[in-house]
């Protein structure tokens, strides 16, 4: 899951070309890019375009928990077809138990398995930042039994920049202490490596590479992105290159040969191995076979 591409679920060719992208996943917006005059049509939009061809995954961001709309949008598009909904502004352990709760509701009712539809909350203010470790703990609670659906996370500089009066720059070395923040509450709970947020300076490409290789190194798996043309540039720099795939190969063969001669702790083309670095390795050659699997 390297790009999730937002496209309004009320602009039709729109919603035709992001289907038809490379694109991971396609994340039909009911939230920010939709005018309120205009929410129940896109609602219906959203609905129709779950039975429509397309290559990656679908996902539907609904309004808010606190907003009039979230219980209308969750009705409307909560039905076979739908592979995740996306959160706005998460900012308790309440907030995602509750959206659990309906969910768990709606696929009962439309004959889908509990926890079939992921959720992926995006932290995107001040006190979702404070409460992230009790967000992700959620899932632990002893009131809360069976299958958590929240696999990964994501964040909104927009909103956090505006929410705590931060100046988002191009070179965006403030998002720094948010991002670890993020790659370690995810770690800690147990989750997927987390989703970066968007690049909106459109005709930056070279920027937009520059953020997208800060976040990999940063522990990020993924980018959102808001134009179709971000696409390729995200799926590359979160895609290993073939000379680090062979390498991470060479690493696994020669240790796990090591192993089985009693050592471990080896030399491979001049870098130390222990069992941390052949676990990345391992994790590199996961990644490249399920991208590989997945023809992409």
């Amino acid at each position: 899951m390297r790009s999730f591409l937002f496209v309004p679920a009320n602009h039709a060719r729109r919603v035709e070309k992001a289907l038809g992208s490379e694109a991971d996943a396609v994340i039909l917006d009911l939230e920010d890019a939709v005018a309120v005059s205009e929410k129940p049509a896109a609602r219906a939009a959203a609905a129709e375009a779950l039975a429509r061809p397309r290559r990656g995954r679908l996902f539907v961001r609904v309004n808010g928990v606190a907003t009039e709309w979230c219980l209308g949008d969750l009705t409307a598009v909560l039905r076979p077809g739908l592979d995740g909904i996306v959160l706005p502004k998460a900012e308790s352990a309440a907030d995602l138990r509750a959206i659990d709760w309906l969910m768990t509701g709606l696929e009962r009712e439309r004959g889908l398995a509990r926890g079939a539809v992921e959720l992926m909350p995006i932290v995107e203010t001040a006190t979702g930042f404070l409460r992230l470790d009790r967000i992700l703990a959620a899932r632990s609670l002893k009131d809360y039994p069976g299958a958590w659906r929240v696999r990964r996370i994501t964040f909104g500089a927009a909103d956090l920049a505006r929410d705590l009066g931060m100046t988002w720059t191009a070179g965006e070395e403030e998002l720094a202490p948010y991002r670890a923040q993020l790659v370690l509450a995810s770690r800690a709970a147990g989750l997927e490596p987390p989703v970066d947020t968007v690049w909106v300076r459109l005709k930056d490409i070279d920027g937009l590479r520059r953020s997208a290789e800060t976040s990999l190194r940063s522990g990020f798996h993924g980018k959102l992105c808001i134009h179709p043309d971000q696409v390729a540039v995200v799926n590359a720099v979160f895609t290993p290159e073939a000379e680090e795939v062979e390498r991470a190969r060479r690493i696994v063969a020669a240790f796990e040969k090591a192993e089985r001669e009693g050592s471990a702790a080896i030399e491979v083309g001049g870098t130390f191995v222990d069992y941390p670095v052949v676990e990345r390795a391992r994790r590199t050659l996961a990644l490249a076979a399920a991208l590989a699997a997945r023809g992409a």
